[in-house]
């Protein structure tokens, strides 16, 4: 590796290399990454000691630097969640291949022949921030795609990142892989997120998964084609024939079980029919749950609401605050989606089946729900095995992006001394 202070130079040796890897990845066998991603796992585990101390480090770097709670608990990796990181990467390497799959086939009167065939996207660059577990899930999802990946996790997961992803290459090395088929941005500098942005020759898609200053810099200064990840502004709409049990079991869920993941509520509308009855309780049990609520002017006369500001919709908490609403109709919940959404994830607690069709058609969010916590909006709970970002854009790639996600499209087409004549 070269002198770490020439960035350029670093980065372009890391693409050079993610371009050779690539290469030999594109036909690279099914069992060959299967096997490299279930002993990475086996190392995984065998090293969770070494990974837990590396968190550790990071850990103490995080309250120095002052996150907050949420971006602590997004950052912190305990051995269940080591745990977690071994069971995705054997998930990933028992789901089928994507590589090669036949999208569609047909015939033509020309004789003709065409398959449109699945193919690896090539090289895929990843910035992302504070979760370590994410270096196993991007590194696992782009080698079953086929592809090379050059990771670039955030400064406070800095030595998690590391210890994760030396259990990768291990895994590689075992499957007879090449070791360049998953690399590391082994430096903190910000200027080699500003590099990646712009390495047309070796990269072909920035996938950033992280706050908004950082999607906003990728958005800004790419050059590289990106698959975006927004932030998650989660809206759920409570329905006037919302089921009471249900809205308080979803709402406390969405919110409460882990509020710095992109998935969790932030902010909750209620219709205004029952906003006394149903609309009370909840929000009585958001805050016995330690909930910050801060409401608009119809729901600050319930007992510890904080009064909402502009600022707080369309806010991305990622903490134990919530925004809350009332509105007159589904179709005014609609319009304020549209107004203050993120395209991420978005939920309807109906029994109704007219309310919760009229949602579906009229809310274009990657992920709409009826009925359910938003915190499922995660690809391993798809069946993806794990995801490397929810894209909240409309090109190549919306939702949940896993391995097939991950893949682009070649056609094959056959004939027997076919010719053209018109």
């Amino acid at each position: 590796m070269k002198d770490q202070t020439d960035i350029p130079a670093v980065m372009a040796e890391l693409g050079a290399q993610a371009r050779s890897a690539a290469a030999e990845l594109a036909f690279a066998s099914a069992e060959a990454k299967s096997a490299a991603l279930n002993a990475a796992a086996e190392v995984v585990w065998d090293r969770r000691t070494e990974i837990a101390a590396a968190n550790g480090r990071d850990m103490r770097y995080g309250h120095e630097k002052g996150l907050s709670e949420a971006m602590l608990d997004r950052l912190m990796l305990d051995e269940a969640r080591i745990q977690g990181i071994c069971d995705g990467l054997r998930t990933i390497a028992a789901q089928p291949d994507p590589v090669g799959e036949v999208i569609a086939e047909w015939d033509r009167p020309s004789g003709l022949h065409i398959r449109r065939v699945r193919t690896p996207l090539g090289v895929v660059g990843v910035i992302y921030e504070s979760r370590p577990n994410v270096t196993a899930d991007a590194g696992a999802l782009c080698l079953k795609a086929g592809n090379a990946v050059i990771l670039r996790g955030g400064s406070e997961s800095f030595h998690s990142s590391g210890a994760i992803h030396a259990c990768l290459v291990a895994g590689l090395k075992a499957a007879g892989l090449p070791e360049a088929s998953i690399q590391r941005v082994p430096i903190r500098d910000r200027a080699a997120v500003s590099e990646m942005l712009t390495m047309t020759d070796f990269i072909d898609v920035i996938v950033p998964r992280g706050g908004k200053g950082l999607v906003g810099l990728v958005q800004r200064e790419a050059r590289v084609p990106i698959f975006a990840h927004l932030e998650g502004i989660v809206h759920i709409y409570v329905d006037k024939a919302a089921d009471a049990q249900k809205t308080l079991d979803v709402v406390l869920n969405a919110k409460t079980r882990r509020t710095g993941i992109c998935g969790a509520a932030e902010c909750l509308l209620i219709h205004a029919d029952v906003l006394d009855t149903l609309g009370r309780a909840t929000v009585g049990a958001l805050i016995d749950s330690g909930v910050t609520v801060h409401g608009d002017e119809a729901v600050q006369g319930f007992a510890g609401v904080v009064p909402a500001t502009d600022k707080d919709w369309g806010r991305e908490f990622l903490d134990m605050d919530i925004a809350v609403k009332a509105v007159d109709n589904i179709d005014e919940a609609i319009a304020h989606i549209r107004s203050y959404g993120s395209n991420h994830t978005d939920c309807i607690l109906t029994a109704d089946d007219h309310a919760a069709e009229r949602f579906f058609e009229r809310v274009d969010s990657a992920i709409l729900m009826r009925n359910a916590s938003t915190q499922f909006a995660d690809g391993g709970e798809f069946g993806m095995g794990a995801e490397i970002g929810i894209a909240t854009g409309k090109m190549h790639a919306r939702g949940p992006v896993g391995a097939a996600q991950l893949t682009s499209f070649k056609y094959l087409v056959e004939g027997d001394g076919t010719i053209r004549k018109k």
